[in-house]
């Protein structure tokens, strides 16, 4: 199983702690390296990363990280990375198989959340996104986390940011499919804006779209000071 880790923006919310968000240090584990830990644990043996804001800078950090760790880390320069996240998906798209796992170089998690997620049944076509059902979740930003609503059969209806109604939170870790690039490419053709939740949103219109829900684990969106304050607090 390979990891698609999007990587490419500027993170401007955590600039007065790190100039580039990736390399954020929380307990002086830069934070990409603390997500592919995960990763690694949790299943994933192969890593592409997408980069754009200072690339060079953390492009030579993972070659480093790989030789160090004896991992598997594949870069891929994403020149939009001005844009929407779905193009950082897209960028990558020739070095994918038909499954991959996707995943965010800001969001922690419970590994276990991982491989529970890898080894539920794939349905092709489709992608499984892990969600949050605990709406009072302390660690969730309510301003910037991206709310997904479910319906009983645990599909996907709606997805975004301040959607109304919402039963879940989106915890930036998918089993996604060649399905999600080929969607991110349709809304962009149709003059959205090509993010991943536009694409997510295209997929549940057609009922592509599922949700694996993570139970009392951990996950944490490490986007401003207040959040990397938890993981300083939370993780080893």
């Amino acid at each position: 199983m390979k990891g698609l880790i999007v990587a490419a923006g500027q993170g401007t919310r955590l600039r007065d702690i790190a100039s580039s968000k990736p390399l954020a240090l929380v307990r002086g584990v830069p934070l990409i390296e603390r997500v592919i830990d995960a990763a690694h644990n949790g299943g994933v043996r192969e890593f592409v990363v997408v980069t754009g804001y200072e690339a060079a800078r953390l492009e030579t950090f993972l070659e480093r990280l790989a030789a160090r760790r004896s991992l598997s880390i594949t870069t891929v320069r994403n020149p939009g990375w001005r844009g929407s996240n779905g193009l950082s998906v897209t960028a990558a798209a020739a070095r994918l198989g038909e499954h991959f796992v996707l995943l965010m170089a800001d969001h922690l998690f419970d590994p276990t959340l991982l491989a529970d997620l890898i080894a539920a049944p794939q349905r092709p076509g489709a992608v499984v996104l892990a969600v949050d059902r605990r709406l009072a979740n302390p660690l969730v930003d309510l301003e910037d986390v991206t709310r997904v609503e479910i319906d009983a059969a645990g599909d996907i209806v709606r997805i975004g940011k301040l959607i109304e109604p919402y039963n879940a939170f989106d915890t930036g870790v998918f089993l996604a499919s060649q399905a999600l690039i080929e969607a991110i490419g349709e809304d962009i053709a149709a003059g959205g804006a090509g993010g991943i939740s536009g694409g997510m949103t295209r997929l549940a219109a057609r009922g592509r779209a599922h949700t694996f829900d993570i139970g009392e684990r951990f996950w944490l969106d490490v986007d401003d000071a207040v959040a990397h304050g938890h993981a300083e607090r939370l993780r080893a």
